[in-house]
């Protein structure tokens, strides 16, 4: 293919390009919605759609602790609410008539920040390296995509988006050298949570056969009712014609409303139960129960997920300095929280996956740059599997490794999923010695 190659999917031609190793077609536009409203399919284009320009971001604040320890950078890319976009990722010697795994990635970002365009996600190593195509998908987040309110106002917007991203997929991917029937959803953090709750819809086998679920805080995804309320409450004041940066301000405040919650306000924004596409909560497991024959699960998280956010507790930066002492404290509070809010949630999830009828495998990623105050905490999995040494220069998380020690690691992770996507199978059952541990539900 040539350095624009044009695709000619049933939603209307696209022209792509270039970058590297890899072709891309970026910004496609999946579904549409005004706002606080439910997605619809973004209607075909029959003039040749440029796909050359990267996917907005769902507007959003600044959050200086994630561009330290990650190496963004607030407004990287332009905010829109019209963000609903997805960037195509596919081999650059891609062959006619080929079909390749799909790998769809679902950004995390605790549903308030991120997109999926965002350079530390860049999927090209995972593409090229292992012969998948790779779908990159930018959702609603906060309060333009997942906070219902008592005046009617929809929850679940942005797992409705994320829907809509997977139907397109499974109209459109052939076009790109996609297997429609070889679909895995992947996704950390709030993507990973969102991956797991697509599962719950009925659909779900029909859009995507497996699943990789990273470091999904799915032990506070329960008995949020009450929290929801009182944030919905504190959100009555945003309408559709609220300007859309005093919209991000107010999500501030609403944030501040879930404070009082304890540990379920770590992620105050999130899926609602009992509100479409998802079931009552108490209706959630039977819904899991019901798909898990025809997926295929692949989940787990880091040993030291906390590990990201305990630095900033000034109390326990203070206990940290004790001799010999300190670090265990801060050790022992790592193990509680790490395993109250992903690991306890994340065996029950495959062992309940595993008695419906479905294939699962559990994963723990204990890898950490030398020295590093972040351990093997939340985020660690990202540069082992997206991005590259430029998109990952600064990175706090990174400091004491090198990029040569980073990436050989990462090659490994990267061709664990790759296979787990093509087939189901992991690579072998040792995993990455030292690094990531495979094991039965």
């Amino acid at each position: 293919m040539n350095a624009s190659p044009t695709f000619s999917p049933p939603c209307g031609p696209i022209t792509g390009w270039q970058d590297g190793a890899v072709l891309r077609a970026t910004g496609i536009p999946y579904a549409e919605a005004a706002r606080f409203k439910p997605p619809a399919p973004r209607p075909d284009w029959t003039e040749t759609y440029p796909a050359t320009e990267l996917s907005p971001a769902c507007p959003q604040g600044p959050v200086p602790f994630l561009d330290e320890v990650l190496g963004t950078h607030y407004g990287e890319l332009p905010g829109s609410e019209d963000c609903q976009r997805l960037s195509i990722t596919m081999p650059g010697d891609l062959q006619d008539g080929e079909r390749l795994p799909v790998m769809v990635w679902l950004h995390g970002g605790s549903y308030t920040t991120g997109s999926g365009d965002l350079a530390i996600f860049k999927p090209n190593a995972l593409v090229s390296e292992n012969r998948v195509v790779v779908v990159s998908v930018t959702y609603r987040l906060g309060l333009f995509g997942y906070l219902g309110t008592s005046q009617g106002r929809p929850a679940n917007l942005g797992l409705l988006d994320q829907l809509e991203a997977f139907r397109w997929v499974q109209r459109n991917i052939a076009a790109f050298g996609g297997d429609p029937g070889c679909v895995t959803a992947f996704g950390q953090s709030a993507g990973g949570d969102a991956v797991a709750h697509l599962m719950a819809i009925p659909e779900a086998p029909k859009l995507f056969q497996r699943a990789i679920i990273q470091s999904a805080p799915l032990g506070i995804t329960r008995g949020r009712a009450k929290m929801n309320a009182a944030m919905a409450v504190a959100a009555e004041a945003v309408t559709e014609d609220t300007p859309m940066l005093e919209v991000v301000e107010r999500e501030a405040q609403v944030t501040h409303t879930a404070r009082r919650f304890g540990l379920l306000a770590a992620m105050p924004f999130g899926i609602q139960y009992g509100h479409a596409p998802l079931p009552p909560e108490e209706d959630i497991d039977a819904a899991w129960d019901a798909t898990a024959p025809g997926i295929q699960v692949l989940i787990g998280h880091t040993s030291e997920e906390s590990r990201l956010f305990l630095p900033r507790n000034k109390v326990l930066g203070h206990v940290a300095k004790v001799p010999v002492l300190g670090p265990l404290a801060v050790k022992a509070v790592d193990r509680i929280i790490t395993e109250a809010v992903y690991g306890r949630a994340s065996r029950a999830f495959a062992k309940r996956h595993a008695k419906a009828g479905g294939r699962a495998n559990r994963y723990m990623l204990s890898w950490s740059a030398p020295g590093n105050i972040y351990g093997a905490a939340h985020t660690v999995d990202l540069p082992l599997l997206l991005g590259d040494e430029d998109t990952w220069r600064g990175a706090g998380l990174l400091e004491g490794a090198t990029w040569a020690e980073i990436n050989a690691t990462g090659y490994l992770m990267r061709n664990v999923w790759a296979s787990f996507a093509r087939n189901g199978t992991l690579g072998g059952p040792a995993g990455v010695p030292g690094t990531l541990k495979l094991r039965a539900p």
